[in-house]
């Protein structure tokens, strides 16, 4: 039988436990990443228990009478373990919904996991919100790199690598996130009239639970940080994050560099995939075509991120 939890702290532990058995979770998913900016979000994740024990996990926040699959998160749908099957799913979601609607919600919007990320196949949520009467209300659009067969970059970028060589600059890993968030803020300000989602001391703390999955690296002229990558590793992709280039990054081509390294380094390391991020704004209405163009002359091409409604 089927029962549906509200999550609690005293949970925490099991919870990050499951989060290491599911075939579609990141380390996104943990409490220790979720929970960083609990002040913004009232969390409404929900814990799905067959006979006792946990067969999926669901990060959620709540604003009103809508419950969002978390806000807070880029994707995070059911978790599912081994044991959630597709008829199991079925039951989740059917039990998912009444418990919802129990408790004066109206709507659920849900961001399946790309299967980018999944470590096995983890599709059964997508046929069950079919199943409900989903609707798709956004989709994105990220580049992907297939590392097992990559499409070489074209020739205008292998141009750009030898120019960032030729000029001296160095790539790699570097501790400085205040020298390149100085950067990242630049640029945002500068060309965007935006700034990051994070503050640096944010980031700063999420480096520092989980080191071995976000990792920064930079590009170095003279001493001088000009560009740079914040990588996100997650299963079996390696993501990029956040990108910038300063003026005289852009200048020596140092993002091409950058990612010449990356990629080969992510293959090397045995990661599947190699994720630029989206190229969308306006929950996907927009599409920036120059940047996803960039991407794709890089190897890079289309995979979605999507997001469903229900109506309960």
């Amino acid at each position: 039988m089927i029962e549906i939890k509200r999550y609690d702290s005293s949970m925490q532990q099991a919870w990050d436990e499951v989060v290491g058995m599911t075939r579609n979770a990141s380390f996104m998913h943990h409490r220790g990443f979720m929970d960083y900016h609990s002040d913004r979000f009232s969390d409404y994740s929900l814990v799905a228990m067959d006979a006792g024990k946990i067969i999926a996990l669901l990060p959620a926040n709540r604003v009103g009478d809508k419950v969002f699959s978390h806000q807070g998160l880029t994707y995070g749908s059911w978790l599912m373990t081994d044991r959630c099957d597709a008829v199991t799913m079925m039951q989740v979601m059917e039990k998912a919904m009444a418990f919802l609607q129990g408790d004066g919600v109206s709507e659920l919007i849900y961001k399946p996991v790309p299967h980018i990320f999944h470590s096995y196949p983890a599709e059964d949520d997508l046929y069950a919100l079919f199943r409900h009467g989903a609707v798709l209300s956004e989709c994105t659009i990220s580049t992907t790199i297939d590392l097992d067969a990559p499409i070489r970059f074209d020739r205008g970028n292998r141009s750009a690598v030898n120019k960032a060589q030729r000029a001296g600059i160095v790539v790699s890993e570097s501790n400085d996130l205040d020298a390149y968030w100085q950067v990242l803020q630049d640029v945002l300000d500068s060309r965007h009239d935006t700034k990051p989602v994070h503050t640096v001391d944010e980031m700063r703390l999420l480096q520092s639970r989980f080191p071995e999955n976000i990792k920064l690296y930079t590009a170095s002229l003279h001493g001088e940080v000009i560009a740079g990558v914040l990588m996100f590793y997650s299963g079996p992709v390696a993501h990029a994050q956040y990108i910038a280039s300063s003026l005289a990054g852009r200048e020596h081509k140092a993002l091409a560099l950058i990612f010449d390294t990356l990629i080969k380094q992510a293959a090397d390391e045995g990661f599947r995939y190699f994720d630029f991020g989206i190229s969308c704004e306006d929950h996907g209405k927009y599409l920036n075509e120059g940047l996803a163009q960039q991407k794709a002359r890089m190897g890079g091409r289309g995979i979605t991120y999507n997001v469903f409604t229900i109506k309960l």
